[in-house]
């Protein structure tokens, strides 16, 4: 089951204080950029974290999944936790480096 448009919009607008925004569709889903930076992956209506040292300690007690076939195991966020979803987005946004340009064809 792909991600709904509505349930990206509701994402978004759980998403308060910060700038430059998006969500970009990807293969029926969707990732979460702040400021050029990957920071969500949405999945079949559902908010998954990469597990990283850096906001480990925030998903102690936090449910966890495989947002498709073959991925890493993430942390399942609930955005309605507006505090978790403020910490977590400040820590990915610092820690998250801006994806690396890819060479177009013929370059």
């Amino acid at each position: 089951m792909a991600t709904s448009k509505e349930y990206i919009d509701f994402v978004l607008e759980n998403i308060h204080g910060f700038e430059n925004v998006k969500a970009k569709k990807m293969f029926g889903e969707y990732m979460i950029y702040i400021n050029e930076k990957p920071v969500l992956l949405i999945c079949d209506n559902t908010v998954f974290v990469k597990k990283i040292p850096e906001v480990s300690s925030l998903f102690e007690n936090a449910e966890c999944g495989f947002p498709y076939d073959g991925a890493k195991e993430h942390f399942i966020l609930d955005v309605e936790n507006e505090e978790l979803l403020k910490e977590t987005l400040c820590i990915l946004e610092k820690v998250t480096p801006l994806p690396k340009k890819r060479k177009k064809k013929g370059e």
